[in-house]
């Protein structure tokens, strides 16, 4: 899948958004998916932003309503995060029950587990950044239920390569798969995996029913496990330059707005942290393309360094949006385009969800 990084063609690819078309066919490969999620993920859109172009479709609300509770899911993660603050990196609700390590497959890192579906899906993710969201579901089944591996390590190596990387979502996710984040543990079978991705495989330790699933002991294909380096290589860094005389705008791996204060004479500064970085590690892939959708954004500056050397460089107002990284940043926060108002953790995502359609209605 191809993600252009020029704004033209990202707000092309919003407008071409087809809402009715995403709720009947997203859970399949070739499904109609809006190809949005990096933009989301590293703010160039918002999820308000999406959710107001397909309500002004003018198309009855079930029709959209699918896309509309999925980019709620985004929110509502957030919303987890804000409220648990670095709870969320521990398990959450339950403790994973019948872990047998704190590794992963190595199977699943050298795209070997002889699931085939899977396989050629992590291939074609070390190149482009993307999997689909059934099969994020099926590779954490895989490593968490299967391979009985804690959801820690896989899940920082799926947030490693994702160009849509969402701390939030997708440490949370991994958490529902593997039920320390829910009342149980999802499985994919193989019947399950041929159907979504079109394969035809049979007889491989998933071709079992949903009875049997959970029983299978751990298969040859994931018994031995690894801990993949994960390492932020970051990019060179040059001398900043600030014009005391004007605010300073703090862009980050969350923040990459170009429409943000647009109109304001301002320094304009990627900040990107080593110290978040190093927690957090993303893949030069991620690096190249924030870099590149950075250059939507005027006159900006990169820099490689912490927050504190920007408080010391200026005196001048610093103005930057919320996010539950920023925690360390000073000055003026502008909050961020929520979809609705509903805030505060709520222990299911369909308590979050029935309260923001009352807003909708």
């Amino acid at each position: 899948m191809n993600f252009p990084t020029d704004y033209a063609s990202i707000i092309g690819r919003l407008k071409s958004v087809d809402p009715e078309s995403y709720g009947k066919s997203r859970n399949f490969m070739d499904g109609a998916v809006t190809q949005l999620s990096p933009y989301i993920s590293r703010g160039v859109i918002s999820t308000k932003m999406v959710m107001d172009h397909v309500m002004s479709l003018d198309l009855p609300f079930y029709k959209v309503e699918k896309l509309v509770q999925e980019l709620a899911w985004r929110d509502y993660w957030q919303q987890v995060w804000l409220a648990k603050g670095d709870d969320i990196n521990r398990d959450l609700k339950h403790q994973q029950v019948d872990v047998e390590n704190h590794e992963m497959p190595s199977s699943i890192v050298e795209a070997a587990t002889g699931v085939n579906a899977i396989d050629h899906a992590i291939a074609e993710f070390y190149d482009n950044g993307y999997l689909h969201n059934h099969v994020r579901m099926y590779i954490a089944s895989l490593a968490c239920n299967v391979g009985k591996s804690h959801w820690v390590t896989p899940s920082r190596w799926m947030y490693y390569h994702l160009l849509d990387g969402d701390w939030a979502s997708n440490t949370l996710s991994w958490q529902w798969v593997a039920g320390a984040n829910a009342n149980k543990k999802y499985f994919a079978n193989q019947e399950n995996i041929n159907k979504y991705c079109y394969s035809d495989q049979r007889g491989s330790y998933l071709d079992v029913s949903y009875s049997e699933i959970d029983q299978i002991p751990i298969p040859n294909e994931l018994v031995e496990t690894a801990n993949p380096a994960l390492e932020t290589p970051f990019p060179e860094c040059y001398e900043i330059k600030l014009d005391e005389a004007k605010p300073t705008l703090i862009y980050n791996y969350y923040n990459l707005d170009p429409s943000w204060r647009s109109d304001m004479d301002a320094n304009r500064i990627l900040l990107i942290e080593p110290s978040i970085f190093n927690d957090h590690p993303i893949s030069k892939n991620s690096i190249d393309f924030i870099l590149a959708l950075s250059e939507n954004i005027p006159g900006i500056q990169i820099h490689v360094g912490e927050f504190e050397e920007i408080l010391v460089a200026t005196s001048n107002e610093i103005i930057f949006k919320e996010h539950p990284l920023n925690h360390r940043y000073q000055g003026t926060e502008d909050s961020r385009d929520w979809m609705f108002d509903v805030k505060g953790y709520f222990p299911s995502f369909f308590g979050f969800w029935k309260k923001c359609k009352k807003q909708l209605q």
